[in-house]
């Protein structure tokens, strides 16, 4: 006779655990303790074997039910359903070790020792916001073009077109990485060709004319802030270095002798050592300057702290103080 749910709620411990029979080999076990199993009996291979169904309440003797009419499914066509089991389990732990997010997070503990703090910034804040939410806990290698187009429109509908294909490209380096440690067979990005929106292309923004220039020049000589900012705007335009390079300059890295500025092929975007020669003008502003911070790491140091670099904010906040918005002119 089939169980009822009554009788399996109102089972009660005994001095030794007893079983209420179902049907079709299914039964509910009562420990000692009073805690209630669902089992299946069933025979595999010429041998018996048990299948663990679920606990009860939690598992309703309707969704035992289910679960046994499952297994008996997977018996007709000749699977072990506790192998089955198994194997799912497996799959699902596999899945969650190989997430998206989680190769992507071991992807960035790799690769930022070799970036910039900024970048750094910027590939976690895509990571973060734009990538994790929407495809972080799918398996790496479930994710199909279509999933990753729609996490990427999202950033699109925003109007950031730039950021949508900085997000595709950063999700694009993920994925082979995932290839690479064999968490994926192939990376998605790259069947999204011509999907995105074509950014505008916007050139930044920079003083041409000769006369405007040399009153640039005339008005950061006159610069009445502090002593390491007006440095690093005095010597900027004599360099024609990227800002960050200019901020993260080093004492190690000038030859005094040369007269040279040697940046190492770590710093560089490109990886290849570069050397900058340094004119009359800049050794002596660079003179100059080791009066003030000669004695630590870096030649331009952030004020809140020696062990930093100048803010990146540090020189564009001076030229927006001297009349230059964003519009006119910036460091880059």
């Amino acid at each position: 006779m089939p169980l009822t749910d009554k009788q399996a709620k109102q089972a009660k411990a005994k001095d030794k655990a007893y079983r209420l029979s179902d049907e079709r080999g299914m039964y509910l076990e009562i420990t000692t303790t009073g805690r209630k199993y669902w089992r299946l009996k069933y025979r595999y291979g010429g041998k018996e074997k048990r299948l663990a169904i679920g606990v009860y309440p939690e598992i309703t003797l309707k969704k035992a039910r289910e679960l046994r009419n499952d297994a008996r499914l997977l018996l007709k066509d000749g699977i072990d359903p506790s192998a089955q089991k198994r194997i799912k389990k497996i799959t699902q732990h596999d899945n969650s070790t190989n997430s998206f997010e989680l190769v992507a997070l071991e992807w960035l503990a790799k690769e930022k020792s070799q970036w910039s703090e900024s970048h750094t910034k910027r590939v976690t804040r895509s990571l973060e916001k734009d990538l994790f939410p929407y495809i972080g806990k799918q398996p790496i290698a479930d994710i199909t073009p279509p999933e990753l187009l729609m996490a990427l429109r999202r950033v699109e509908s925003r109007g950031a077109i730039e950021t949508a294909h900085r997000v595709k490209q950063v999700a694009g380096q993920v994925f082979r990485y995932g290839v690479a440690t064999g968490r994926c067979e192939r990376d998605p990005s790259a069947d999204l060709k011509g999907a995105l929106a074509n950014p505008v292309t916007k050139h930044l923004a920079a003083i041409t004319d000769p006369k405007q220039v040399g009153q640039l020049l005339v008005t950061i000589d006159h610069f009445q802030g502090t002593a390491t900012v007006k440095a690093a705007l005095l010597i900027s335009p004599m360099l024609l270095s990227r800002p960050g390079e200019i901020r993260h300059m080093e004492w190690t890295e000038i030859n005094w002798d040369e007269q040279q500025w040697e940046i190492p092929a770590a710093k560089m975007k490109m990886k290849a050592a570069h050397i900058v020669p340094l004119s009359r003008q800049a050794t002596d502003i660079l003179t100059e300057q080791q009066r003030l911070s000669g004695s630590g790491k870096y030649v331009f140091p952030n004020p809140r702290g020696a062990s930093r670099p100048l803010s990146e904010n540090g020189v564009r906040t001076a030229l927006r103080t001297l009349g230059y918005d964003n519009e006119t002119m910036t460091p880059h």
